[in-house]
C-alpha cells in the first residue's frame, strides 16, 4: 500500500500525511456501522445483547456513572436509536454527525 516497513523508521505523522486518513473518524464510522448491523440482526445471537450491557467494574470519579458502548451513539441518535438504526436512510443521515 504505502511501501513502508518498520525498519524504514518513518514517523506516524508522516504516514498520516501520506494517507490523509483520520483514525478517530474512521473508528467512529466503523462503530456507527457495526452498531446498526448488530441491531438489525434477528438471528438470536448475543451481539445485540452486548449493546445494552452496563459495565460494573472499574472506578470512575464521584458522580460519573459507568459508561456503556452505546452511550456516545445515544448522544447523537437519541434514546430511541435502535428504532432509528432499523431505517437505513435515517441512520446514514445521522452518521455524518456522529463521525464529526
Amino acid at each position: 500500500m504505502l511501501g513502508v516497513s518498520l525498519p524504514d523508521q518513518i514517523r506516524n505523522v508522516e504516514i498520516r500525511k501520506r494517507t490523509r486518513v483520520s483514525i478517530a473518524q474512521r473508528v467512529a464510522k466503523l462503530k456507527w456501522q457495526w452498531a446498526a448491523h448488530l441491531v438489525r440482526r434477528k438471528d438470536g445471537r448475543w451481539g445485540p445483547k452486548v449493546l445494552e450491557w452496563q459495565p460494573r467494574t472499574g472506578k470512575r470519579r464521584v458522580g460519573r456513572p459507568p459508561t456503556s458502548w452505546t452511550d456516545d451513539i445515544k448522544r447523537v441518535a437519541g434514546s430511541r436509536w435502535i428504532q432509528a438504526a432499523q431505517n437505513r436512510g435515517i441512520w446514514n443521515s445521522l452518521q455524518k454527525t456522529f463521525v464529526q
